[in-house]
Parts: structure tokens; C-alpha cells; sequence
């Protein structure tokens, strides 16, 4: 699990401009959106990329457990995302 260390806001109020960090290494925010509905609770992603060097990545939460669910992912080449465990996350 990722241990959060700071929220400045809800996660489901990220929008394009944030700024998130990754072990505390600064991240930007691109998108949200609704990835998946289920029955009682939607699965999020916010993609955000680093500003040195335009890696992008994915941050994916269920919105009714979101400290237990964030999990984060890198892009690889042009298509496939690889889950990455960051031990630390903010914003």
C-alpha cells in the first residue's frame, strides 16, 4: 500500500494543473476520468506525467477506498501500462 503524506484537497477534485508527487518528486496532473462503474462505487484514473522528462503515468483509486485502492502505473513505450509502487504519494 501507498503510504499518502499529504492531501491538499479530495482526490476526486485533482484537475488538469495539480500537481502531485511521487516519493516527492513533483508530478502534473493531465486528466481525470471515470475508468470503470460498479455497483457501488467507480474506478478513477488521473493520468499525470513528469515535467523533466514527459514520462506519463497513471494514478487508479475506487472512489469509496481510496487510501487502500491508489495504485500507480507507468507507461511503457506507446500502450502498456506497468504498475509501479511509489512508497510514498501526495497532493
Amino acid at each position: 500500500m501507498i503510504d499518502v503524506v499529504k492531501k491538499s484537497k479530495d482526490i476526486g477534485k485533482l484537475k488538469t494543473g495539480d500537481k502531485v508527487y511521487f516519493n516527492g518528486k513533483e508530478m502534473i496532473v493531465d486528466k481525470q476520468y471515470l475508468f470503470q462503474e460498479h455497483d457501488k462505487m467507480n474506478e478513477w484514473i488521473i493520468e499525470v506525467y513528469n515535467p523533466e522528462n514527459e514520462k506519463e503515468y497513471q494514478i487508479r483509486y475506487f472512489d469509496d477506498q481510496v487510501d487502500s485502492s491508489l495504485e500507480v502505473y507507468f507507461l511503457e513505450e506507446d500502450f502498456q501500462y506497468l504498475r509501479k509502487d511509489p512508497k510514498t504519494i501526495a497532493w
